[in-house]
């Protein structure tokens, strides 16, 4: 596998929740969509529409009912779970809509989380995650329990947890959701700066101020689980 891949294919995907029970939900109705991994790309879309399920499919995150995912023409829906979880793990980085903090730890210790099973010395790895705390001006807040963060903290944290394995894509799902307008426009600052370090960002987003940022390269508009309008790159 290519470390750092150059597209993402879906082929006819298809996602259904409950199936087979009065309840079953088709998430994905047979979405076939190339993504270019460079620059940011946006998923937009009212709530329900197929967005954050698209992203866990499209992050090797969960598996398709049908249909096929490629990773650089490498077909990776079928691969085991161990080999799925080492792709997922050295391809993309997640900021979560709720951030996903391990409540109890550190900062620090959050943002060290995802890099354990790498095996990495623990000197080494604590020098990388101090300097990715301190980029998004956190480092005063290293060694503080993450419940005590402020929303915009809580965020720069987890984009920080998500750059630990310097991952070449990054996948954020409705990360301004729960941001005033202030930190909203701060997010976007910060995902020009990761785009700017060479990393694909995809974003799931209904926030106009996401989905009508200048800095975005590329956008797919979701409604029903179906793609309604891939706008080509700019």
């Amino acid at each position: 596998m290519n470390p750092h891949p150059r597209t993402v294919e879906m082929v006819d995907v298809r996602k259904v929740f409950n199936a087979g029970r009065p309840n079953a939900f088709q998430a994905l109705a047979g979405v076939s969509l190339t993504i270019p991994l460079r620059g940011v790309t946006v998923f937009k879309g009212p709530s329900g529409s197929g967005k954050t399920t698209l992203l866990s499919v499209l992050g090797c995150m969960s598996r398709p009912t049908a249909g096929r995912v490629y990773v650089d023409g490498e077909e990776v829906t079928s691969l085991p779970e161990k080999f799925l979880t080492e792709i997922r793990r050295k391809t993309f980085g997640f900021v979560f809509q709720h951030f996903n903090l391990v409540k109890g730890l550190t900062v620090l210790e959050n943002v060290m989380l995802p890099a354990y099973p790498l095996g990495q010395p623990r000197p080494a790895l604590r020098e990388r995650a101090l300097r990715l705390l301190e980029t998004f001006s956190m480092g005063p807040k290293a060694e503080s329990k993450v419940e005590w963060l402020s929303g915009g903290e809580a965020q720069r944290a987890a984009i920080a947890r998500a750059l630990i394995n310097d991952p070449p894509v990054i996948i954020a799902d409705e990360p301004t959701a729960h941001l005033d307008s202030k930190l909203s426009g701060e997010f976007v600052e910060m995902v020009r700066d990761i785009a700017g370090q060479g990393r694909a960002v995809l974003i799931a987003s209904h926030d106009p101020l996401v989905v009508e940022s200048d800095l975005l390269s590329a956008a797919v508009e979701m409604r029903d689980g179906a793609v309604v309008a891939p706008e080509p790159p700019a």
